[in-house]
């Protein structure tokens, strides 16, 4: 090691130290805070003074040379430890409920290193007491450690978004008078875990307990002659390989795990599904109280009478008392063949009289009813990025040339009812009679349909993995909300680039994974439907075969939101017809895109129609975006056309970006570059917001989370 490396390295050192100091002296300010809230009765959370904090941050990162989605991400931590800290103070009670204690024993299925203990830490990090973590090797055996006072917290796996349910979980619930006193949400990334490198064929044996097995199992199936093995928990799966050093043996568990036990991590994110989450219940003796100003959930499980809608019954008193669903589901009722226990979530604190109200009047339309807990619920802390670039845009000088047009005159509802001498009907499910409101999609934390525009971007092509990772960095760091590329081209010239097929489609999903950002991508085949959809969040169905009937039969079949661009030659009600294809074949989610029709002008590659979205939004529910890059075919025009799209009442916009649109593969004069499309996005999210909400756009294309 040379002299000057070292010297870098003390200097790392350094600052680090002081990082830790300022940490530690943030928190001692952030308790104060807490006990003057607790004191004044003040609202734990300050939504705006969040978003406030989270923008300087990330403008002050900017001038220092640092990513804003990094200082962003950094600082969401920070603000959730903080918020999880002061959850404590509002009671006077330890933050994970019940009164202080100088010690805390917390069991957890498995060893170190295993999802359960990761959630338990995750959980338990801003907890001022010290935590003794006890593995256990089995559900009940976590259970009656509580029970019998051995353990004073146990940490169960509630339910997987890959898996469903865990079914044995809520059967030992049922079966005990413990309470559910809070609830984390763990990431869980699979990994194939190895004693050393080498080849993926050479795997016969795969260790890792069941529900990761079920979870992986699409991967599993492409390991030919492979024995699955089943053990207690996935870190216990990793120390046997660690313990082997078999080359012919892995492991599927996380990285930590990896790094605990020395093994290398061969695969990641082997999930069949990429958003892959488990919800963890933390479970205690007795059932605690909080404070009005958390935002809590409630548990509970009932069983109805055997007789016509006595399930709907139920369900309409806690629609009545304005009591938010988040989980319905069945389970058989023991000793009783084909009856059955519903188990139920919902938004609210059992403290609140309206929640009372709606129990008590619930007893008495079941025959059984009990509450499993009440506590704060958390999410999945994924960052806010669209309200963080709202707060940004407002601490401008006042000199952006944003368009001075009226959020709502931009986003204007839908216009008197379609004359019936204008109502043609090649399609009634799309017809807005059919619902008589606008759909709303959701694509993960992103939502289609409200007042705020969404914006996707991104290369026309993806090229290489530099090119559609340098894009991702800039969508996300401007504020946009999905990420495009092309990877089946469908090119008039049989000599043009054809794109990279699932070779791009796998860059693609790495870039939205790495930055938070859903994918959209052209599918041209019906064959490729499926393995497509498995990979992107969106698939897009482009002009040129709006009316290949197989394809949208296909993309109708599968669960995935679909974006119709309009045929360049097609009119609104054959636009509409060719959406009505997907719907009629029991897709719903489905998002129509403008993208310029031919005409006789010859002066732009198409004629953007404006006309279109009114007439649009007063036919259909469904949302209409619109992408100017294809409309014009020139760069230097996209950005008029888009604020006028939004003018016009657009949901939002498509259009493409390229690090060097004159060295791009495809569509290069269409594409702006990354100064232009930030140009751009501050125009659209300065003019595009709710009015009098500093920095929100409270419609929000990203659900709110907590902060200081």
């Amino acid at each position: 090691m040379t002299a000057e490396l070292e010297s870098l390295r003390a200097d790392l050192d350094r600052i680090d130290d002081r990082l830790i100091d300022a940490l530690a002296e943030r928190q001692r300010l952030i308790d104060k805070v807490a006990q003057h809230k607790s004191s004044q009765a003040a609202s734990l959370h300050d939504g705006r003074r969040e978003k406030q904090i989270l923008a300087r941050l990330a403008k002050k990162g900017r001038t220092g040379d640092l990513d804003g989605f990094f200082v962003m991400r950094v600082f969401r931590e920070i603000l959730d430890y903080s918020i999880r800290r002061q959850q404590g103070h509002l009671t006077g009670q330890s933050p994970q409920g019940g009164p202080a204690k100088s010690a805390l024993t917390v069991g957890h299925l498995g060893i170190e290193g295993s999802n359960s203990q990761l959630a338990a830490a995750k959980f338990f990090t801003a907890t001022r007491v010290h935590i003794v973590y006890r593995g256990c090797a089995s559900f009940a055996e976590l259970l009656e450690g509580v029970q019998d006072g051995s353990l004073d917290r146990a940490v169960l796996p509630l339910e997987n978004t890959t898996a469903g349910s865990i079914n044995a979980s809520y059967d030992l619930l049922a079966r005990t008078d413990l309470s559910l006193i809070g609830e984390e949400i763990l990431e869980v990334n699979h990994c194939l875990l190895m004693a050393d490198e080498g080849p993926l064929g050479a795997v016969r044996r795969v260790y890792s307990h069941p529900e990761a097995l079920t979870q992986c199992s699409e991967f599993l199936r492409t390991l030919t002659q492979c024995h699955l093995e089943s053990v207690t928990d996935t870190a216990t799966a990793a120390k046997i390989v660690a313990e082997q050093q078999d080359p012919s043996c892995a492991a599927i568990a996380n990285a930590d795990a990896a790094r605990i036990y020395g093994l290398h991590v061969a695969r990641r994110n082997l999930a069949n599904q990429r958003e892959n989450f488990t919800r963890f219940g933390i479970v205690a003796r007795d059932a605690h109280t909080f404070d009005s100003r958390i935002p809590c959930k409630t548990s509970l499980m009932f069983a109805t009478a055997h007789e016509k809608g006595a399930l709907l019954a139920c369900l309409n008193i806690l629609n009545a008392h304005g009591l938010n669903l988040t989980k319905l589901e069945s389970r058989p009722r023991p000793n009783a063949p084909w009856e059955y226990l519903f188990y139920v979530d919902f938004e609210g604190n059992i403290a609140d009289d309206q929640v009372q109200a709606a129990l008590r009047e619930l007893t008495s339309k079941s025959g059984y009813l009990k509450v499993l807990g009440s506590y704060p619920q958390r999410t999945t802390g994924t960052e806010t990025h669209a309200d963080l670039i709202d707060a940004i845009a407002l601490q401008t000088d006042g000199t952006s040339q944003a368009c001075a047009v009226d959020a709502a005159q931009c986003n204007a509802k839908s216009g008197p009812a379609e004359p019936k001498a204008l109502s043609k009907s090649p399609y009634t499910l799309v017809a807005r009679q059919n619902i008589g409101h606008d759909s709303v999609i959701r694509i993960g934390q992103v939502v289609v349909g409200t007042d705020r525009p969404v914006v996707i971007a991104g290369p026309c092509s993806v090229e290489s993995r530099d090119q559609v990772l340098s894009s991702a960095r800039v969508v996300r760091e401007c504020g946009a909300d999905m990420l495009r590329g092309g990877c089946f081209k469908p090119r008039t010239s049989p000599y043009s680039f054809q794109g990279l097929g699932y070779e791009g489609l796998e860059l693609l999903a790495e870039a939205g994974r790495q930055f938070d950002l859903p994918t959209v991508t052209e599918v041209l085949h019906p064959g490729d439907v499926r393995p497509v959809a498995q990979i992107a969040d969106v698939i897009q169905i482009g002009a040129r075969n709006m009316q290949n009937f197989p394809l949208l039969k296909e993309v109708g079949k599968v669960d995935r939101p679909v974006l119709l661009k309009r045929g360049m030659m097609a009119t609104v009600d054959e636009w509409l017809a060719a959406a009505e294809y997907i719907l009629a074949n029991g897709n719903q989610r489905v998002i129509l895109c403008e993208r310029g029709i031919r005409t006789f002008e010859t002066s732009t590659r198409f004629t953007l129609d404006l006309n279109t979205i009114p007439v649009v939004r007063e036919r259909t529910h469904l949302p209409i975006l619109v992408d100017p890059s294809h409309a014009c075919g020139t760069s230097r025009w996209v950005s008029p056309l888009a604020l006028a799209s939004l003018a016009a009442g657009a949901h939002g916009l498509m259009v493409e970006i390229h690090p060097d649109p004159e060295k791009a593969l495809c569509d290069g004069p269409q594409s702006l570059t990354f100064d232009v499309f930030a140009d751009l996005m501050s125009r659209v999210r300065m003019t595009h917001r709710s009015p009098g909400d500093v920095g929100t756009g409270d419609k929000g294309t990203r659900a709110s989370q907590p902060g200081t």
